[in-house]
């Protein structure tokens, strides 16, 4: 399991396979550093010189260790050379044991094993006789299932707390304990099951495929995540789940949102609020509030408006949401999220601002993507404001702010913005000095 993961890793992040090792564990540099430590201690080994820093010298393949460390190496992450890489060089294809893994662009449900007809002996009706072989058949092959009742409950368990870690975690950590949990669920899938269980664990992929090609859109791999919520579309659709097919298509729609092109974001929301058709929950809510963004960063006002209106009423009509920390809810502060980012490109800054406000007391801590996006359109209103001295410093606190494996080209992208929107000839030194900030590296280390 832990060699396909580290392959996935490499194969969609285009990393080491050392630091795909590292990342397929959850590991930090300084996590793996002390667990070498820990191994050296433990075994009497020599300890080597080595530090977070070094280790990633090691996984940028700038460097590479001696054979000694190697071996140690080897033992942290039980494996060995070749599938550290570090056999007679740096390698980044798998090793010859550990199958690429692939997510099926459609996911079907697998046909019926064949059986043969027996032969017909002794008296009779023989149309009968083969009826009845048949549905013995048929039968048996309805209630073959390789997934008890005890392991769906615990992919569940597992998939909750995914989507919760996954709000605070890092993007780059997440998809490695993503990418794990999807390869279980997959194995499943591929086996005959009941078709309630296949449509569960179809709906699991979906889940798993959208915050996949979410953690990769954060990091600024637009073509991986765009395949992947194709992925995620497929797993819904087959499901046949009309509110996940719903939510996947908004949370698809992020990736041209950010960016481009706009119309095919205002596609996919359209699509959403069509397959929602009109129905009193926060799933529709969602679809109608990202319509009404996209409309109104596409100069449609009229169209946004209607939109904003329909999406409070859908969210007061639904049923009460759980503030609490899961990736895959829409709690009133997202609502009030996407509100802040169609008012502000409405030009409405006080309304943008009661949004933003409110959002952020539901945020206690006010660290993450999600309040940092907040504070950013606040910097955008205060340019529209005209005070863009101002707006240029707040967008500075704020990307610093940040933790830096938080950090992500997503973020970036969004500051830049700010400097887009101000006119150049009215351009501070605070201006000019976040365009140097954003001109350095991005995303997790």
């Amino acid at each position: 399991m832990i060699d396909t993961t580290v392959s996935a890793i490499v194969e969609c992040c285009e990393v080491s396979r050392l630091r795909a090792h590292r990342l397929a564990r959850g590991w930090t540099r300084e996590r793996a550093v002390a667990e070498l430590v820990s191994l050296c201690t433990a075994s009497g080994f020599d300890r080597p010189r080595l530090d977070a820093e070094q280790l990633g010298v090691w996984e940028r393949r700038v460097r590479m260790p001696r054979m000694q460390t190697i071996d140690l190496l080897c033992r942290v992450y039980e494996t060995d050379t070749q599938g550290l890489g570090l056999a007679g060089g740096y390698r980044t294809d798998p090793p010859s044991s550990g199958a690429a893994f692939q997510v099926p662009a459609e996911i079907r449900l697998p046909a019926p094993r064949s059986t043969a007809a027996p032969a017909l002996i002794g008296v009779g009706d023989p149309l009968d006789a083969l009826a009845r072989s048949h549905r013995r058949a048929i039968e048996r092959t309805l209630a073959a299932t390789t997934l008890t009742s005890g392991e769906l409950e615990s992919l569940d368990s597992k998939l909750l707390t995914l989507r919760r870690e996954y709000v605070s975690d890092p993007p780059m950590v997440m998809l490695a304990r993503l990418l794990a949990t999807m390869e279980e669920v997959r194995q499943y899938s591929e086996e005959r099951q009941p078709a309630i269980v296949q449509v569960r664990l179809s709906e699991m992929l979906a889940v798993l495929s959208t915050l996949t090609a979410d953690a990769l859109m954060k990091l600024g791999r637009k073509e991986q995540a765009r395949d992947w919520y194709g992925t995620a579309r497929s797993a819904a659709d087959d499901s046949g789940n009309r509110e996940l097919r719903t939510r996947v298509r908004v949370q698809a729609a992020m990736l041209p949102f950010y960016y481009g092109p706009l119309e095919e974001a205002a596609a996919l929301t359209h699509e959403a609020v069509l397959l929602n058709r009109g129905r009193p929950t926060a799933t529709g809510a969602f679809a109608f509030v990202a319509d009404a963004r996209v409309r109104a960063h596409r100069g449609d006002e009229e169209g946004a408006r209607a939109a904003i209106m329909q999406a409070r009423d859908l969210f007061e009509r639904s049923r009460p949401t759980v503030e609490g920390d899961d990736a895959w809810a829409f709690p009133y502060r997202r609502l009030q999220l996407y509100l802040s980012g169609a008012h502000t490109a409405l030009g409405d800054t006080a309304q943008a601002g009661r949004a933003q406000d409110e959002a952020l007391r539901l945020y206690p801590d006010h660290t993450g993507i999600d309040p940092a996006l907040l504070r950013l359109e606040q910097a955008m209103c205060l340019v529209k404001q005209r005070s863009v001295s101002e707006a240029c410093q707040l967008a500075r606190d704020t990307y610093l702010t940040v933790p830096e494996n938080h950090r992500t080209q997503i973020l970036g992208a969004r500051a830049a913005d700010i400097i887009k929107i101000t006119p150049e000839n009215v351009r501070p030194r605070a201006a000019r000095e976040l365009g140097e900030l954003l001109g350095l590296p991005t995303g997790a280390t």
